[in-house]
């Protein structure tokens, strides 16, 4: 029997994608609404309530998620959006999800409008029911804990669809700005199958982009959006399980390293610059000193991108920088799986990110924040905690 690892879930968007869609799904996958719904509210400024209902889409039961906002016109600009969400009391994990959602949008808004991704209003995409389905959504995903998403190619429908600045051809310029570098298809919709709202989610939760992987599927989510046609189940898919095989697949494919050199910077900025690269959907991202030409301090600003984000951090590097020129190399990685297990030390709980290479674990180390904070609950310094949650580390290692 082959071996199972790795949390994974699988989205099939073969028709389509929206954020009520994914909603659905996430609710038919296992995650309490409540946990959508509490998040939701936190963040807006408004009343948001979340109800679900169960429907049929062409004969396939499936979870439709309803959104009831507060009758309201506002049309809330990116900076409001990220105000908002800086401000709330949601998890961190939660909040980071939904601003690399939300970047997307005002990036790929920006790019087709011709304006800074910071002047761009939203218009639907900015409306309250928006704002509840990105934060819920990420509220959602964060719950199941996955440690791999995998999306398969996103059905964008066809024909053309009535939107705040008049008929747009399908897929909306706003989507097909989102979905490049991704695998996208017309799908069997004569009408807007993929939302922008949709497609943001998509692109800033996806590990990977392809059929169904591997897995031993442990749940079935099916999210219903509000048609009902005659030709397709129009419903997003979401399976979770566990990864067969020994590995979740490697989230090398399609990386690009992004470096360029600054020298004359405040460096007081920068930390701000690699939190956007990291909320935006970077890899990682890092800062390394040099010295350049005529004995100049300077830092090497470097990112590893998915292919798909390469354009959006160009903007976010031109824009937040005194950079002229980016270099770009085409990069692939090596992952090990990585799963969190907890130990104890005084009675406390602390995280431990075990690693597992080829089906042998490698390495396991506590989660300095939860180190930190046992130290503050058991009143003792924290080198001293530490070594004890490594020396408790080291059993779930071979060999111990």
């Amino acid at each position: 029997m082959a071996e199972e690892s790795g949390a994974l879930g699988w989205v099939d968007a073969s028709a389509g994608a929206s954020g009520d869609m994914l909603l659905g799904a996430l609710v038919g996958a296992g995650v309490p609404l409540a946990v959508m719904a509490d998040a939701a509210a936190a963040v807006a400024p408004e009343a948001v309530r979340l109800h679900e209902e169960s429907v049929l889409r062409a004969g396939l039961a499936a979870t439709r998620v309803h959104v009831e906002v507060a009758d309201t016109t506002e049309h809330r600009a990116w900076r409001d959006v990220h105000q908002m969400l800086e401000a709330a009391p949601i998890a961190d994990a939660v909040r980071a999800r939904a601003l690399a959602a939300f970047e997307r949008l005002a990036v790929a808004e920006g790019a087709v409008h011709g304006i800074e991704p910071a002047q761009v209003h939203f218009h639907e995409v900015g409306a309250l029911d928006a704002i509840a389905d990105v934060v819920g959504v990420s509220a959602g995903l964060e719950h199941l804990g996955l440690d791999r998403l995998v999306v398969s190619p996103v059905a964008v429908g066809s024909g053309r669809v009535e939107a705040a600045h008049g008929s747009m051809p399908v897929p909306v310029p706003a989507v097909a700005e989102l979905l490049r570098g991704v695998p996208s298809l017309a799908g069997p919709a004569t009408t807007e199958a993929c939302t922008p709202t949709g497609a943001a989610l998509l692109v800033a939760a996806a590990d990977a982009w392809g059929a169904q992987p591997p897995m031993s599927v442990a749940a079935v989510g099916v999210g219903a959006g509000g048609r009902d046609p005659d030709s397709h189940a129009n419903v997003v898919r979401l399976l979770v399980g566990r990864a067969v095989g020994g590995a979740v697949p490697v989230p090398g494919e399609g990386l690009w390293l992004l470096e360029t050199n600054l020298d004359d910077l405040d460096p007081r900025l920068l930390p701000g610059v690699l939190d956007r690269l990291l909320a935006l959907g970077a890899v990682d991202a890092w800062l390394t000193p040099i010295v350049m030409k005529k004995g100049r301090p300077a830092h090497v600003l470097a990112a590893l991108v998915p292919a798909p984000l390469v354009d959006a951090a160009h903007d976010l590097v031109f824009a937040e920088t005194t950079t002229l020129g980016v270099r770009r190399t085409r990069v692939d990685r090596a992952v090990c799986e990585r799963e969190v297990r907890p130990v104890r030390v005084g009675g406390v709980e602390i995280a431990v990110k075990v690693a597992t290479w080829r089906d042998r674990v490698v390495n396991a180390q506590p989660e300095f924040d939860d180190v930190a904070a046992a130290a503050a609950v058991l009143g003792r310094p924290v080198v001293e905690v530490l070594a004890e949650a490594a020396a408790a580390a080291r059993v779930l290692t071979p060999g111990a």
